[in-house]
Order: C-alpha cells, then sequence, then structure tokens
C-alpha cells in the first residue's frame, strides 16, 4: 500500500507519497526515481515520505512551504515524534540513500553526509496535515518496477529527440560551412580571371610590334619595290 498526496502549498502543485509499513518503504528505496526527494524523522521511526519534483526542481532548493508540508507529514506519521515538540526531520535526494545487505528492513543511510538537510519542526500544525489528509488516495498495489521503467523510458526517449536535434544542427552548421567557403573560393577565381582580362596590352594584335595594322598581309610595306620590276 502506497499513500499519495498533493501539497498545494506551490505551484505547480506537488506529489508526495510514503508507504504504509517498512516493507512498502523497502519497495519505494529500491524503485525510487532521481528526481525524488527522501524525508524522515531524524534518529526517531517514521514513515518515509518521499516528494517528487518537477522538472527542473533542486532538492536543496525547494520552497519553504513545501519542505514544511512534507516535515508535518513526517512527524504526523512518527508514533513519537508526533507527541514531541521540536523535532528535527532531516531529508536527502532518493539516489544518495544507501542500503546495505545488512540492513535491517526499511533501514537506510546516506552515501554523502553532507548531502543531508534538517528542518526543525516545532510542533504539530493540524491545518497542514487536515489540508494533505484531504488529497491522500491509496493504491494497494502500485507497480513500482514498471512505474520507474516506464519513467526511464520516458526520459530515453527525451533524450534521444535532444541527440537528434543537436546532429541535425551541426549538420546544418557544417553545410554552412562549405556553402559558405565555396562562396568565398567562387569570388575568388572570378575575381582573378576579371584581372586578367583587364590587364593593360591583353588584347593587343601579335602583329602590333612590327608596325602593321589589323588586317594588313605585311606586303604593303613593299609594295613599290615590286612595281620596279614588273
Amino acid at each position: 500500500m502506497v499513500y499519495y498526496f498533493t501539497s498545494t502549498a506551490t505551484e505547480p502543485a506537488a506529489t508526495i507519497y510514503m508507504g504504509k509499513d517498512k516493507y512498502e518503504n523497502e519497495e519505494l528505496i529500491k524503485h525510487g526515481w532521481p528526481e525524488d526527494v527522501w524525508f524522515h524523522v531524524d534518529k526517531l521511526s517514521s514513515a518515509h515520505v518521499y516528494v517528487r519534483l518537477g522538472d527542473g526542481g533542486e532538492w536543496d532548493s525547494m520552497p519553504g512551504a513545501l519542505v514544511d508540508d512534507l516535515a508535518q507529514l513526517c512527524k504526523a506519521n512518527s508514533i513519537e515524534g508526533n507527541k514531541k515538540s521540536n523535532v528535527t526531520v532531516i531529508y536527502t535526494p532518493w539516489d544518495n540513500l544507501l542500503k546495505r545487505g545488512d540492513m535491517a528492513v526499511g533501514q537506510v543511510s546516506f552515501k554523502n553526509s553532507k548531502k543531508v538537510r534538517r528542518v526543525c519542526v516545532a510542533a504539530r500544525e493540524n491545518a497542514v496535515i487536515n489540508r494533505l489528509n484531504k488529497t491522500r488516495r491509496e493504491d494497494p498495489n502500485p507497480e513500482l518496477l514498471q512505474m520507474r521503467m516506464d519513467r526511464d523510458k520516458r526520459e530515453r526517449k527525451v533524450r534521444k529527440r535532444a541527440a537528434d536535434a543537436q546532429r541535425a544542427e551541426e549538420r546544418r552548421a557544417a553545410e554552412q560551412r562549405r556553402s559558405d567557403k565555396d562562396a568565398r573560393d567562387y569570388a575568388h577565381v572570378f575575381a582573378d580571371a576579371k584581372s586578367k582580362k583587364e590587364a593593360p596590352g591583353a588584347d593587343d594584335d601579335i602583329f602590333a610590334a612590327d608596325g602593321s595594322s589589323d588586317g594588313d598581309d605585311g606586303l604593303g610595306a613593299h609594295a613599290s619595290d615590286f612595281d620596279d620590276f614588273m
């Protein structure tokens, strides 16, 4: 049995969930999501309470109102903690939870203690608990493993679309660079051809050095000499 709650302390609303007992807690530990944040009363028995952050949500910068909702829910679901004042609630990302084979059912530790935050709950706030309990829904047989697999499949699709888009952009940029290079090369060749054509003397007649004019057969300069022998 998993209990789900909706916190309207933030916009958009956040999904909160917790197991019914330590055996459910064990499954939640095993099949949590990277965007989940785990809450628990420090040094006392309590429910394992999780919040599933939305896109872009950061566990260490959650709104204070949301943290308060989760801390209140932890305190209310701790037999001993619910009776005490100034209870400390700890929280950390799901992927920072450490579960060893020699630990009792539902027991966890942390991979990195520096990634654990603490919040003090001075007293139970019934208004908060009542608001959250009105949103509670139960799932008696949650398919936790399948839910995690579906989530991972969606993430792979998103990553693939992003990678495909990046490759397409890289191809477009490469084509543009080639096109720009071809344009520069063509302009250079055209400029060279134009420069050669416009060079001085490029189109002079090959007989100009002899002083003959266009169309002269080369005999005009000695025509009178031939006359003398006729």
